[in-house]
């Protein structure tokens, strides 16, 4: 029994990492992966390095992106951070905390 009691605060501890780590990270990862999945062509995103553009075209691993008028780049869908509004580019998956008067 004694022994028991040991481990106790070391389940703890693991019990305490996991509620505050590993579950919201792996939430936060699991809507990156269904965002990405659900992309489509014409789409304004912003990729993770920060560059805003609209997709063009969508391959399996890869999307086709207009970043300035006559200019498409390729980048792995993993770069897609976000989907932006176009008029603001601001990030629309999460919406903004009301203004204070």
């Amino acid at each position: 029994m004694e022994q028991l009691v040991s481990l106790l605060p070391i389940v703890g501890i693991a019990l305490l990492f996991w509620l505050l780590i590993i579950r919201p990270q792996s939430k936060r990862a699991r809507a990156v992966r269904e965002m990405q999945s659900a992309l489509q062509a014409g789409s304004d995103v912003m990729l993770t390095s920060g560059v805003f553009g609209t997709i063009e075209a969508i391959a399996d691993d890869h999307v086709r992106l207009r970043i300035a008028d006559g200019v498409t780049i390729k980048v792995a869908k993993g770069a897609v951070g976000n989907v932006v509004d176009p008029v603001t580019h601001q990030e629309t998956t999460e919406p903004e905390p009301p203004a204070e008067a």
